[in-house]
């Protein structure tokens, strides 16, 4: 026998484009694109016109020229996203997050105080809404998978409860885009073998999913697809790395232009290292090239480190390496992993000489940014730029 519908994946909907449009009541209503050179989040209204997370900024004003076009405020969405956590975990303590703007919730326990896992849901979106201002998604499932696509197929600003009598009849009928894990172009592989839709993937025997997929990806596209996801929703799991990373679109870059753009992220994981008192001792380099190809590279340290002119250095080499990938084809993402992380009394005691003076700039630097704002302090070559993060691999995506 299935178990009970008790996992919750709350999902925020559209959140730097509703967090802007909280902010200023101008911007209800009205099509909203937050971030120039390419689109970090695109309110409904945009997104009813075309507009999407990642698409080239041209792209998305061609599509949509009456849209208000904002600067991207990473304080006012980490704020927001603070203030939704505390509802998350005020709710229940088996909270696990995937990103900025969206957590699991295991709320099998509280029947007796706050009643079926479905109330619970109406409760916490009500508390979002009156107490964050901002309109959240919300699945109901027996699993953190069907969880997650019930959250996704609900939006926007709605809940929708998968029971488990009813989990063949939802999922199935699904386009197979709809499983965690297929992007384009596995998806355009399964179209070309006529397969669409979740339950024709399902009618596949395992080792024929594995052997046009992929062992990896075939298994677990193909369990997902006979709904199977045994995992729990995990709250005491420490990262085993942290990311960020940047869509650039389809425009040239210079050379110049992905150094300012790598020490921006650079910046800001050396920071989220130190705020977290980690270190870490490989930098992983990701690419998309022009024609939407991938491409990782990394180097691992002798020693672990928190160290921004450290992590920088070695960044800077692995780009430089890729250069003539990135001339010949273009390049429209860029992003970082800081892997092997370690607690930061894991570092090896450092002489008292420029290695120290490093790091008491970097103290200050953080210093001055936590309490005035991660704009407050910026290098030369990023003034006059577009900010435009992407959160934690996921960036904000709906």
């Amino acid at each position: 026998m299935r178990g009970e519908a008790t996992v919750l994946h709350a999902d925020l909907d559209a959140f730097y484009a509703s967090v802007e449009q909280r902010d200023d009541p101008s911007l209800r209503g009205r099509p909203v694109i937050v971030g120039g050179g390419v689109v970090l989040s695109a309110s409904y209204e945009a997104k009813a016109r075309g507009v999407r997370t990642a698409m080239g900024g041209r792209q998305a004003r061609e599509l949509c020229p009456d849209a208000v076009v904002v600067p991207p405020r990473m304080d006012a969405y980490s704020a927001a996203s603070k203030a939704v956590f505390a509802i998350f975990r005020d709710t229940t303590p088996l909270v696990e997050g995937l990103s900025i703007d969206e957590a699991f919730l295991e709320v099998g326990g509280l029947r007796r105080l706050a009643g079926t896992p479905e109330q619970v849901a109406v409760a916490l979106r009500a508390r979002v809404r009156t107490e964050a201002g901002l309109a959240i998604s919300v699945g109901v499932a027996r699993t953190k998978f069907l969880a997650k696509v019930a959250s996704a197929v609900s939006k926007p600003d709605g809940l929708l409860v998968v029971e488990p009598d009813r989990e063949e009849e939802f999922l199935l009928p699904l386009p197979v885009e709809r499983l965690w894990g297929v992007g384009a172009v596995t998806a355009e592989k399964l179209h070309r073998l006529g397969i669409r839709t979740v339950g024709q993937l399902a009618e596949l025997e395992s080792s024929t999913a594995e052997r046009l997929l992929g062992r990896a990806a075939g298994a677990h596209l193909h369990a997902l697809a006979r709904l199977r996801d045994p995992r729990p929703v995990e709250t005491a799991r420490r990262r085993g790395s942290i990311g960020s990373q940047r869509a650039l679109g389809n425009g040239p870059r210079t050379p110049e232009e992905l150094d300012v753009i790598l020490s921006q992220i650079i910046d800001r994981l050396a920071q989220r290292l130190r705020d977290g008192e980690r270190s870490c001792r490989t930098v992983v380099l990701r690419l998309r090239y022009g024609d939407y190809a991938k491409a990782t590279r990394s180097r691992t340290l002798r020693m672990p480190t928190q160290r921004t002119v450290v992590l920088l250095d070695v960044a800077r080499a692995l780009l430089s390496a890729a250069a003539p990938e990135i001339a010949a084809r273009g390049i429209t993402l860029i992003g970082i992993s800081l892997a092997q992380l370690a607690t930061a009394d894991a570092l090896p005691p450092e002489l008292p000489i420029d290695e120290d003076e490093g790091l008491r700039l970097d103290t200050a630097l953080d210093a001055v940014r936590d309490r005035f704002g991660a704009a407050a302090l910026s290098r030369a070559a990023q003034l006059g730029r577009d900010p435009g993060w992407s959160s934690p691999i996921l960036p904000e995506h709906r």
